[in-house]
C-alpha cells in the first residue's frame, strides 16, 4: 500500500467517522439518521452533505420512507464503501508504520 490508496474523500475526519461508524454494522444493516447523527456530533445540514458525497462515490446508501414528521432516512455501508475504507485504513496504517 502507498499513500495514493488514501481515499480523500473519505480522508475528510467527519467522512471517516461517518464510514468507520457505518462499518461496525453487518453488511445489509442500516443505521437511522438521527442515530448516526447522535454518534458523530454533527448538525443535520453538515451530515447530509457529506453523506451526499459518500452516497453519489457509492460508498452508502441511503433509504427514505414515511413523510413529515413520521419520515426515517436509513443509512448503510455498500461493500464498495466497506472495500474503500478497508483500502483506506491499509495504507494509513501502512503510513504510520513507516514513520
Amino acid at each position: 500500500m502507498t499513500t495514493e490508496d488514501l481515499d480523500p474523500l473519505i480522508h475528510v475526519p467527519a467522512r471517516l467517522r461517518i464510514m468507520a461508524t457505518l462499518a461496525t454494522l453487518l453488511d445489509g444493516d442500516t443505521l437511522s439518521f438521527t442515530r448516526l447523527q447522535d454518534l458523530i456530533g454533527l448538525t443535520s445540514g453538515n451530515l447530509i452533505t457529506h453523506l451526499r458525497k459518500l452516497e453519489e462515490a457509492g460508498y452508502i446508501e441511503t433509504e427514505k420512507s414515511g413523510t413529515g414528521a413520521a419520515s426515517l432516512t436509513t443509512i448503510m455501508l455498500t461493500r464498495t464503501g466497506r472495500k474503500a475504507l478497508y483500502v483506506h485504513t491499509a495504507a494509513l496504517r501502512d503510513l504510520l508504520e513507516g514513520l
